[in-house]
């Protein structure tokens, strides 16, 4: 049974237009488990088209840097007969300082990123977050495309697309803490490991997407697989601005008793009426204090400076080994490295249902590291031997990369921003999920930054950086991990006493 308030006119001007329109078509005021789904669809095509975005670049890359010897004109017998004939790259990208300049756009991109998350979360708590995440799709979508009008204007200045990118960066940083606070305030803790573990498939299914759109429109000249995302990103951004509700106070609906019930006593604090005049957005330091949002900040500072490697290097990587003594084309380069992203939403959701059997997310987030330092190993030493190993390899690395990099950006984002400390405030969830975030970022400049350098030299030395980063990721965890097993080990003493 659902109990709904009367609507008031200040929550029916706070519904979404789109929303209005649908209720007054339907003569009746939606369901709490209508407006659940409704959140979920918008929230994941939103940062899909995010992630399309952020992935354009890694593909691009290869058109405008230095060409893989596997494209030279004397090795043409090896490949395709429908291969088009070798181009140079993109001045002043193709040069022998080219893959160094594209990895400086990477950490421009991911450092301004970073550091605008931090503000994005403060900014969250304390705005409507569907204005706030429309402004940031329109903004993405403006300055993806702006970097691809570079190619038709002939622009050949290493500091447009620098700073192109640093803009970029500010208005993605947006998004993961606005669609983590929506996803936040519409459910509770119950199942939230693997609900927000399916629903984080966004941004593999993300990568996927940018990958596949901006190789098969590379043919056509790179700057349409920057300018096409653009625009789908500002059409989402419309569709997210007509429909999203952001939390069911706003929306004028109240969980039912069965979604009250079903959260536990651990969720009684922050299922009270969470909109109280009184309450005020919780500060940037107070949100720091929250009992494990340091740790898990700090682990995902490594964790992600792997994954942000795979989604900006991957494609370059492959495009540059040889496998089975065979080099692929830039198109085959981004196809193939699709599978990664897949492996990662297989992680992604494995990682969210075992936390939640569990109910141990550091444990979980802390196996999967340690797991990826074989998975790394194994990739960079037998990947090349044939292409069904090599994607055998990419697919298990992609499971226990991303799979806990999911985890703690998702649930373990949610759980802290709606940790019993706060006694019920839920303003901030934004605030939370952007220190996780943003630090990660942090990691996730710095990776792509130092790969653009190392590669030049050793491909083992990029790997060897990997590994060691997913091991101090998952030493992080240790004090964590330490005390779930405490608990659990006085959970069994407690029922077997019992």
């Amino acid at each position: 049974m659902e109990s709904s308030p009367d609507p008031t006119v200040e929550t029916t001007n706070s519904k979404p237009p789109g929303i209005r329109l649908i209720e007054s078509m339907k003569k009746s005021s939606l369901s709490f488990k209508s407006y659940q789904v409704i959140v979920l669809i918008l929230t994941f095509f939103a940062y899909t088209s995010y992630h399309a975005n952020r992935k354009t670049t890694s593909i691009v890359k290869q058109a405008l840097g230095p060409q893989s010897p596997g494209v030279l004109p004397s090795l043409q017998w090896q490949r395709n007969i429908t291969q088009k004939p070798f181009r140079d790259g993109w001045l002043p990208f193709d040069g022998p300082n080219g893959t160094a300049m594209l990895g400086d756009l990477d950490v421009a991109f991911l450092f301004v990123y970073a550091i605008g998350m931090y503000f994005s979360g403060h900014v969250g708590d304390r705005m409507d977050l569907r204005i706030f995440l429309t402004v940031g799709m329109l903004g993405t979508g403006l300055f993806t495309a702006l970097f691809g009008v570079g190619y038709w204007a002939n622009i050949h200045n290493f500091y447009y697309y620098m700073l192109i990118q640093m803009v970029a960066g500010l208005f993605q940083s947006t998004g993961w803490p606005s669609v983590v606070a929506v996803v936040g305030n519409w459910f509770g803790k119950k199942k939230r490991g693997l609900i927000m573990g399916i629903w984080n498939a966004h941004t593999s299914v993300g990568n996927i997407t940018g990958s596949l759109v901006a190789s098969i429109l590379l043919k056509y000249g790179w700057g349409w697989s920057m300018v096409v995302p653009g625009i789908i990103i500002a059409f989402s951004g419309m569709v997210v601005f007509l429909l999203l509700p952001v939390h069911p106070e706003y929306a004028g609906v109240n969980k039912d008793e069965d979604e009250v019930l079903s959260t536990g006593k651990e969720d009684e604090e922050v299922n009270e009426p969470l909109l109280r005049e009184e309450e005020s957005a919780v500060g940037f330091i107070e949100a720091w204090r929250i009992p494990g949002v340091a740790p898990f900040a700090l682990c995902l500072f490594f964790a992600k400076l792997v994954a942000y490697t795979f989604l900006y290097w991957l494609p370059f990587y492959i495009s540059h080994t040889a496998i089975d003594g065979r080099y692929l084309s830039n198109e085959d380069s981004g196809n193939l490295s699709t599978l990664f992203d897949v492996g990662g939403v297989v992680g992604g959701i494995l990682a969210g249902y075992i936390s939640d059997q569990l109910d141990a997310r550091a444990i979980t987030a802390a196996s999967f590291m340690y797991c990826a330092i074989p998975a790394l190993y194994l990739y960079r030493s037998y990947g090349h031997i044939s292409m069904t190993i090599n994607i055998i390899l990419m697919l298990i690395t992609g499971v226990f990369v991303n799979g806990p990099y999911a985890l703690i950006t998702t649930a373990v984002s949610a759980d802290l921003g709606t940790h019993r400390s706060l006694k019920g405030n839920s303003r901030a969830l934004a605030t939370v999920t952007a220190i996780i975030d943003g630090t990660g970022s942090i990691g996730a400049a710095i990776g792509p930054f130092l790969t653009g350098y190392i590669s030049t030299k050793s491909w083992n030395a990029v790997f060897v950086m990997l590994m060691g980063a997913v091991f101090i990721a998952g030493l992080l965890l240790t004090r964590l991990v330490v005390a779930e097993v405490s608990g659990k080990i006085q959970e069994l003493r407690s029922q077997r006493s019992s």
